[in-house]
């Protein structure tokens, strides 16, 4: 077969259960993707932040090995860029002939740009000289302005920092960064469908991220009567690490629970719209020959919390919220019996050694994922993974995180606070934390093992953390050489 065209569309804050047809968010475009396609329903990124996700989407790595682990665009970044020698995809690509184009977020390296990947350029956001927060310039402008101190409506109040709004509507401007890429896209597609070359487009949206700004006809998509409050919005966090709590209590709890329901309603609008965007790339693609052998992805960097717990957007509270990330792929000429769900656990880690061999490319041994390509052709490894792993280092502000989830059970390994496990069959909600109890030491003591041995496979400097007064996981990592 051929070697297909390959169109990555990548969304920014983006719930993986919002793209499948049975959920509330109206995806006409992303419903006959996944009818015709495979939808890999558990999907988790590495991080709950852009740049480590991104990272691993493009490298095929975890964040201890490619060395993203925070935000590399403003100064309390714990690196500037991936480690040196560390390789991306989209070199394999362009090395193996791929006419390679960029349009949107990066979000990787302050170092480097797509171009330095192999990726010709067309707009590129969230790479050098970008930078996020603004320093003690702005807050000597915003000092200028007092602080407000009622709330408006879905407003957050946080004094010296600047009003925060949640929610609002929003008129489409052709400079818009979402409108332009997808513009620019649709301007070049058409000359690659009428070339013989092997291409690959990325399309890098910077929405649905907070706040939640929609056009009005999609929000008028949805009726605020309709939208329920989640489930686990009644967890008072009680039994959870005290961050989580403050983040609650200090921030999303000044929104009443119509405003918390509103912002749903906006979020979901905001996935309706991007979803109408994607559709313009399809159908432009489907009007061609070569949509039957070109590969469709439609993904994010990794999720939002949307209301659950009562939280919102993403951070250190490690609820499947912010990690479950959509990943639909759609390829007439190499999927085998389209329209099926695949529920094994799939990390971003996966894409690029399936984009690699999808090149006729043999991807590198040492990778933190494995090709998908076994699952597009229906076929499912005996040997894949039961169990996967996340990595975090904090966020603007630091934090020593380590997680691991099977199909049964969850723990939360958390340096600065209360350790955190979950029985998945009976609390697929994350509501009751069952560390502390000792019915569970053997569950626990099982789990803490795998995430070492995991942590050592990947070289996670995380080892080093055996003084007196920071080796503070219950079993530390010599558990990794003891029997599974």
């Amino acid at each position: 077969m051929d070697r297909p065209n390959i169109l990555i569309f990548m969304t920014d804050h983006q719930r993986g259960d919002t793209v499948l047809p049975e959920h509330p968010t109206v995806t006409p475009n992303l419903d006959p993707l996944v009818r015709d396609g495979v939808a890999f329903t558990r999907t988790f990124c590495p991080s709950p932040h852009c740049c480590p996700s991104r990272a691993t989407f493009h490298s095929g790595l975890y964040p201890s090995r490619h060395g993203v682990w925070n935000n590399i665009c403003n100064a309390q970044a714990l690196s500037a860029g991936p480690n040196p020698g560390v390789r991306l995809w989209s070199e394999d690509l362009a090395q193996a002939g791929y006419d390679m184009h960029w349009f949107g977020k990066w979000h990787v390296s302050v170092e480097e740009s797509p171009a330095d990947r192999g990726w010709t350029e067309h707009t590129v956001s969230a790479h050098r000289p970008g930078v996020h927060g603004g320093g003690w310039d702005r807050c000597r402008e915003r000092a200028k302005t007092p602080d407000k101190t009622e709330r408006g409506e879905g407003e957050i109040l946080r004094p010296g920092y600047g009003t925060y709004r949640m929610y609002g509507p929003r008129v489409c401007r052709p400079e818009d960064h979402d409108e332009k890429i997808v513009g620019e896209a649709l301007e070049i597609l058409p000359k690659l469908l009428a070339n013989d070359t092997p291409w690959c487009v990325y399309v890098g949206a910077v929405g649905p991220h907070d706040p939640y700004v929609a056009p009005k006809e999609f929000l008028d998509l949805y009726d605020l009567d309709d939208v329920q409050l989640p489930e686990s919005y009644a967890d008072d966090l009680s039994d959870k690490p005290r961050i989580y709590r403050r983040m609650r209590n200090q921030t999303w709890d000044q929104l009443t629970e119509r405003e918390v329901r509103e912002a749903i309603r906006h979020f979901r609008a905001y996935c309706s719209y991007l979803d109408d965007r994607f559709g313009k790339l399809l159908k432009v693609l489907d009007e061609s020959a070569k949509a039957e052998n070109t590969l469709v992805l439609y993904t994010a960097d990794h999720a939002d919390y949307c209301g659950e717990h009562g939280l919102f957007a993403k951070g250190i509270p490690c609820f499947r919220g912010a990690y479950h990330v959509p990943a639909v792929v759609r390829w007439p000429a190499g999927i085998r019996r389209p329209g099926r769900r695949v529920d094994a656990l799939v990390s971003e880690a996966d894409f690029a050694p399936t984009f690699t061999e999808l090149a006729g490319g043999t991807p590198a041994s040492d990778l933190g994922g494995r090709s998908l390509v076994s699952f597009l052709r229906d076929e499912h490894p005996t040997d894949w993974r039961d169990a996967i792993c996340t990595q975090c280092n904090g966020v603007e502000l630091y934090f020593t995180q380590r997680s691991i989830q099977t199909d049964d059970w969850k723990y939360v390994f958390n340096g600065f606070d209360l350790d955190e496990l979950y029985d998945l069959r009976r609390d697929p909600h994350e509501m009751t934390n069952l560390a502390a109890d000792s019915a569970h030491a053997g569950i626990k003591r099982e789990l803490i093992g795998r995430m070492w041995r995991f942590a050592r496979s990947q070289n996670d400097a995380v080892v080093d953390t055996g003084y007196i007064t920071t080796g503070l996981a219950p079993w530390g990592p010599t558990e990794a050489f003891r029997d599974a």
